[in-house]
């Protein structure tokens, strides 16, 4: 038997709820990014700071990836239709595939940069940047690093893998700022050369985050289990269904971030057709109402031996 999920815990969101979360995380990360641009490219002018311009930019690559976002999830939230039986879930995945190579590459562009700068040297006909720039670095740091968090808390409330991405990429706009800070910092202490090798250690971190994040995405699309852990708490609450003597097989995969399970129970094999589909239906609704990730449970039923 088979049959869509319409129970949902208190615990987790209803699509209504996870549509809600989204859409004003990403109206707050899009408002945020765009003031704290707009702060940062006018202290790098103001203060004569290229590494601030530079990070005012980095900035405004983050209201991209948050537009991916506000388009991925919304698109995944969309009802199953006869092109698209098991829905849209898988969307998600896509857009959190995008922002990871966004992240990415954005990392890989700050290590290059920093490369350029090393191998080049001659650092000492720079100019120190004012004050002001590394007011705004500090404000940078805060701010972003405020904004991964808030990104990255409602991103596990609503279990949404785009918008983790999203607040990792908060994340390495906040390290980039950290290596302004320690760029300008060090230029005007008469260390220009900190500025790049900071940003080389921030380039591997945020090639890490774009991994995991990749990793994670691609492991949602190609039908990966959901964990024994989970499979395991499965079996022990078909078994404790009343009629049920074992379970014979249990399949799950990942769909976006939903759970889809084949289960092959046993039961009493003199009982009568009603009868067995009264177990299975049990199990179902035992299963829909422990997991509120599963969006889709077949139940086979076999006699026992």
């Amino acid at each position: 038997m088979g049959k869509n999920a319409d129970k949902t815990k208190a615990a987790y969101p209803s699509e209504k709820e996870f549509q809600a979360v989204a859409a004003r995380v990403s109206a707050v990360s899009i408002a945020a990014n765009v003031l704290l641009s707009a702060v940062k490219f006018l202290a790098g002018v103001v203060a004569g700071s290229g590494a601030m311009i530079s990070d005012a930019v980095h900035s405004v690559s983050d209201v991209f990836s948050t537009v991916v976002v506000m388009i991925g999830v919304r698109m995944a939230g969309r009802e199953s239709d006869k092109e698209h039986p098991y829905g849209h879930e898988r969307l998600e995945c896509v857009a959190a595939v995008i922002l990871s190579a966004v992240l990415f590459a954005t990392g890989l562009a700050i290590g290059v940069s920093a490369c350029g700068k090393i191998f080049a040297g001659g650092y000492a006909h720079l100019k120190a940047p004012g004050r002001l720039a590394l007011a705004a670095a500090v404000l940078s740091i805060v701010s972003k690093e405020a904004m991964f968090w808030y990104t990255k808390i409602n991103a596990q409330r609503i279990d949404s893998g785009a918008l983790m991405a999203d607040a990792w990429h908060h994340r390495s706009d906040s390290l980039s700022s950290v290596g302004a800070l320690i760029g300008i910092a060090g230029a005007r202490l008469g260390f220009p050369a900190l500025d790049p090798i900071a940003s080389m250690v921030i380039c591997l971190f945020i090639a890490k985050a774009a991994y995991d994040i990749f990793k994670d995405a691609v492991g949602k699309m190609v039908d990966q289990s959901c964990g024994n852990e989970t499979e395991e708490a499965m079996r022990t609450c078909a078994l404790a269904q009343s009629g049920v003597c074992g379970v014979d097989m249990l399949h799950t995969r990942m769909f976006g971030n939903k759970i889809y399970v084949d289960i092959e129970i046993s039961a009493d094999g003199e009982k009568t057709l009603r009868e067995a589909h009264e177990i299975a239906e049990q199990v179902h609704n035992a299963m829909e109402q422990n997991f509120p990730k599963v969006k889709h449970i077949m139940v086979h039923v076999n006699p026992c031996n």
